[in-house]
């Protein structure tokens, strides 16, 4: 309330004649509701590609849904009813055109360890404990938005988001591979865990249901290559089906033992309630805690990586608040722990969805699915889903950035390979918090140490411009060096080991110019490292100055009480007034000798 009154104060004072209704409407609160900035853009174009899009999303949460509720230890429409009314809100009110909220595997694994230890999973007790959480979550998630939080997201940088992205694609084909071969085995655990318990089960391998999905592969394959304009993800699925039926009405089903979706329960999601109790509240808080930070960022990478590729940019805070209130909507209409899915988004994104519509409109489609076409979900094969999803998983991964990166910069190349096997061998949501973590340390690194080089007057450049060749002549008693970047603590101590190496390999050079406007800031222990080599140079009878101070380096020096101390005449706006300046402080009986002459001072006073 306070902000509030503080900002029609402004307002006010700063526009006297605009009335109070005038000020509410030029407040942009476009951050709130993003949907009035897209939806007025949407063509008739954009609404066809969207409901293509929304209707192979629709088909492809089916399966996925059920089992996702079966891993969090939910009943099974519990799956269902996460991926509707929550998808709806986050699409709302998000900021990704193509992110599709919902239950997921990593959320339900987590969501099931947590719990699991509270209630028995499937009870009553057991639902109500996760939709408390939910709401939990819901409202940590959008406090961290509207505290504008969202720039949390701009710690995880592209590498980590292309590597996370690949490592994703990889688990996510591991872990249909026993639908894609018929295999009856476990396909959790990591990548080695799924691959070890594959090769036990290699010769119990379905050969109807690997022939399905290579048919629903291959059918995939070529129409997306030959036949870009058909939605070629639904033309795959119906083609795989039909294969699938034709191969039980041939050979009977129980022969080719061809595994499908199943029946479903044909109902809409029922109003419920979080137990907020404070027994409650307190025992899930560090849970909620742990879900959250998980939550936000799984959804915001997704929705980093897929905007990335879309060509657009998310805004982090929407994103939050999106996810926020999908959760507490959720939390009221039976849905538990919604996140960014990259099975869906994937999907929706690859059948070419445009705008927030198609994540909607794959909500409410389900809905219909669910109330009209669940009990023919039995007619659906897993090995035809399977199939679907290895070329989701395929499009994943952006080879041609990997290659950039892995030719562009080590750096970026450790932190993509670390995020890429953090994902297939540790836990996915491990993947980025290694990615990320890497990522600030190597930029603290870099940071620390600033580019130092030594420069002076080079006579081939025109005006005897100052250049950092190391071929340039030094004058013999005055060193120019150039900082670029911040001194703060973490720098400080690369900083005065240039300076102690300087004074002991060119003892000669008593003074020393520091050309500043590569350096931003000083902290306090910049500023006392800058006051101790000053007093140095003039215990040993030269001295330090300062040239082409920057504002905030100027501020920052007064604030730590260091610009006297470092001597507040030594200071110059450009090299031709420092060369001036300190050129009468040199000691003339050097020069008087000296045959370099590189400043136009030494000339002007050189003998007839």
């Amino acid at each position: 309330m306070n902000r509030l009154q503080s900002l029609f104060q402004t307002l006010r004072t700063q526009h006297p004649l605009t009335t109070g209704k005038q000020a509410i409407h030029a407040i942009d609160w476009s951050w709130t509701t993003p949907h009035k900035v897209w939806l007025p853009q949407v063509t008739g174009r954009d609404v066809r590609a969207d409901l293509i899009a929304a209707l192979t999303g629709a088909i492809v949460v089916l399966p996925q849904g059920v089992a996702f509720a079966t891993i969090a230890g939910m009943p099974p429409e519990y799956g269902l009813y996460a991926g509707m009314v929550p998808a709806i809100i986050a699409a709302w009110f998000g900021s990704s055109r193509h992110l599709v909220s919902g239950p997921t595997t990593a959320a339900s694994v987590v969501l099931f360890s947590a719990l699991s230890t509270m209630a028995v999973p499937g009870t009553p007790d057991y639902v109500t404990l996760a939709l408390t959480l939910t709401f939990m979550v819901g409202v940590i998630e959008l406090t961290l938005g509207f505290a504008r939080m969202g720039a949390l997201v701009n710690f995880i940088s592209h590498s980590v988001v292309v590597g996370f992205t690949a490592g994703a694609a990889v688990l996510i084909a591991a872990k249909q591979l026993k639908h894609f071969f018929g295999v009856e085995m476990d396909s959790g655990g990591h990548l080695h865990d799924i691959l070890f318990e594959f090769f036990g089960h290699v010769l119990e391998i379905n050969p109807s249901a690997t022939l399905v999905a290579l048919a629903t592969l291959g059918l995939g394959i070529a129409c997306k290559r030959w036949l870009p304009r058909i939605p070629y993800m639904i033309v795959a699925m119906l083609g795989g089906s039909l294969l699938a039926l034709g191969l039980d009405t041939w050979f009977g089903a129980e022969a080719t033992g061809i595994a499908t979706v199943g029946a479903l329960p044909a109902t809409l999601p029922p109003l419920s309630a979080p137990s907020l109790t404070l027994e409650h509240i307190r025992e899930l808080a560090p849970v909620a805690l742990a879900v959250t930070l998980f939550a936000l960022t799984e959804a915001v990478s997704i929705a980093r990586s897929l905007a990335a590729r879309g060509g657009y940019r998310i805004d982090g805070n929407q994103e939050f608040i999106g996810q926020g209130l999908s959760n507490i909507a959720g939390s009221f209409f039976s849905g538990y722990v919604a996140t960014g899915s990259f099975n869906r988004s994937g999907v929706n994104y690859e059948a070419g969805a445009r705008t927030p519509l198609a994540s909607i409109f794959a909500a409410f489609m389900l809905m219909a699915i669910v109330l009209l076409v669940a009990p023919y979900a039995s007619y659906l094969p897993k090995a035809a889903m399977a199939g679907v999803l290895f070329l989701v998983a395929w499009g994943l991964i952006d080879f041609k950035e990997i290659r950039h990166i892995l030719h562009s910069s080590g750096r970026e190349t450790g932190v993509l390979a670390v995020t890429f096997f953090s994902a297939l061998f540790l836990d996915l949501e491990f993947a980025i918090f290694a990615g990320v973590l890497l990522s600030l340390v190597l930029y603290l690194d870099r940071t620390s140490k600033p580019r130092i080089v030594s420069m002076a007057p080079d006579p081939r450049l025109p005006k005897h411009a100052f250049s950092s060749n190391p071929d340039v002549v030094q004058c013999p008693q005055l060193r120019f060096v150039r900082i670029d970047g911040s001194l703060f603590f973490g720098s400080v101590a690369h900083v005065e080991q240039y300076f102690d190496r300087l004074r002991a390999e060119h003892p000669e050079q008593k003074h020393l110019a520091l050309i500043a406007n590569g350096i931003n800031f000083v902290d306090l222990q910049g500023g006392h490292a800058l006051v101790e080599e000053a007093t140095r140079r003039r215990r040993d009878g030269g001295g330090m100055y300062l040239i082409n101070v920057k504002q905030g380096l100027w501020e920052s020096l007064e604030q730590c009480g260091c610009l006297e101390a470092t001597g507040g005449r030594n200071v110059f706006q450009s090299k031709t007034a420092a060369v001036r300046a300190i050129y009468q402080k040199l000691d003339k009986t050097v020069c008087a000798t000296c045959d370099k002459r590189i400043f136009q001072e030494c000339n002007e006073a050189k003998p007839a």
